[in-house]
């Protein structure tokens, strides 16, 4: 029987890593799956977006900033506040405390979310490859989002959606290597190590 006993981190504190990556991962899927046309925007995608995408998002930087890791608690703390700002920026104006964001106001805010992406983009060079895909397939999403917005293409849209769903797929994966790569002491997911 294996045993349960946790795999104990080198420096006494857990890697926050799959934490983040499964938090943005899953809530990315989920509201991907909304712009792909599966279903509606919900209560299910916005709760998901504050407790799990933005919250844990959030505790996993926080963490990151323990363990000295600057790129961590920059990506998770940044997209952990982005899950709740757009939670926000969906429900402040159903109770009536703001008007509703305009067109024009999503365009640049999509598009400076995906300029910072595409800068968090290059730090990701020094580190593995599956955290290049998702951070370049990130930064494309973003892009399309931004166009999708600016042209009103519902077909772009859609398209867009299973581009997101792509690049939640990846950070799940990701988050997952981490944590099986770990628990076993070897590589059971790769994730291409940079040299």
């Amino acid at each position: 029987m294996a045993s349960t006993t946790p795999v104990q981190a080198k420096d006494g504190i857990a890697n926050p890593a799959p934490l983040g990556l499964c938090a943005f991962g899953l809530t990315t899927i989920l509201l991907n799956l909304h712009n792909s046309g599966f279903f509606e925007l919900n209560s299910m995608i916005l709760a998901m977006g504050i407790f799990y995408g933005g919250i844990a998002q959030v505790i996993a930087g926080i963490i990151e900033a323990r363990k000295n890791n600057t790129f961590g608690l920059t990506a998770f703390t940044s997209y952990g506040f982005f899950w709740l700002s757009l939670a926000g920026l969906i429900v402040l104006p159903k109770f009536g405390w703001i008007e509703e964001t305009s067109n024009n106001g999503m365009i640049a805010y999509l598009a400076l979310w995906g300029l910072f992406t595409f800068g968090l983009f290059f730090g990701t060079l020094r580190l593995n490859r599956a955290l290049q895909f998702v951070f370049a397939s990130l930064t494309i999403l973003f892009a399309l989002l931004a166009i999708s917005h600016a042209t009103g293409n519902a077909a772009l849209m859609h398209f867009t959606g299973f581009e997101g769903i792509i690049c939640g797929l990846s950070a799940v994966y990701t988050g997952m290597a981490n944590v099986l790569n770990e628990v076993y002491g070897r590589v059971v997911l790769p994730v291409g190590t940079v040299n």
